[in-house]
């Protein structure tokens, strides 16, 4: 029987590439510059949602139209500068590609980065020669835990939502696939714990890429 599944969408930070305590410490460093303190921890929790939607966590909405674009643009800097440098892929991560493209299937990617930093991610993972489709925060209106970036990403693979699924490492890919009619397996890298992620909506959780590759054939994907 030939599975349903024809497509496989991956979020990137967290999930493919070990970058998620990087992306907090620009966000604090950046709120800092800006004068608001913020605990490292409450910040990294947000990790996964883009700047529109992180930013009215911590600051009230007239702060953020009079500093908002300026903070933003400052954390970009940040991480482009002091912490690019320093991510590293999962293990797995090509491997897991191969094994998906290999099985008929095609693979997107579905990120809150901007589009000139998902194009160095692809680099640090070593998929540049291996994605179908991609999208990012450039495509979408809002981020996750909106649906906007995963619907833009069916809408470039020809797809309806039961055709495709996501993997993704936090509660708002979850929930933002679901409010795109899909399915999430979810991964522990990034931080979050099997609980959490089932609670948002994962079908099932995996360690990493490399866990998810060793067991592939009876994991969602197959399904």
């Amino acid at each position: 029987m030939m599975t349903a599944i024809r497509a496989v969408i991956f979020d990137i930070d967290g999930t493919l590439i070990d970058s998620v305590d990087f992306h907090a410490k620009a966000w604090v460093e950046a709120f800092e510059a800006f004068g608001h303190a913020l605990l490292y921890d409450r910040v990294r929790r947000q990790i996964g949602k883009g700047g529109d939607q992180l930013m009215p966590v911590f600051l009230p909405e007239a702060e953020i139209a009079r500093i908002g674009k300026d903070l933003e643009d400052y954390r970009a800097r940040l991480l482009r500068e002091r912490y690019l440098p320093l991510f590293q892929p999962f293990e797995g991560v090509r491997a897991l590609f191969e094994r998906v493209l290999a099985d008929g299937k095609q693979v997107a990617l579905a990120s809150s980065a901007k589009g000139q930093e998902l194009e160095r991610y692809k680099a640090i993972a070593r998929i540049e020669n291996l994605i179908d489709a991609e999208t990012s925060s450039d495509d979408a209106e809002k981020s996750k835990p909106h649906p906007d970036i995963f619907q833009a990403a069916l809408a470039k693979l020809g797809l309806a939502p039961e055709h495709a699924i996501v993997v993704g490492d936090t509660p708002y890919d979850a929930k933002a696939a679901t409010r795109a009619g899909m399915r999430t397996i979810g991964v522990r890298c990034g931080g979050w714990s099997d609980a959490e992620l089932k609670q948002a909506g994962c079908t099932a959780v995996y360690a990493d890429p490399a866990d998810l590759l060793a067991r592939y054939e009876s994991s969602p994907l197959t399904c």
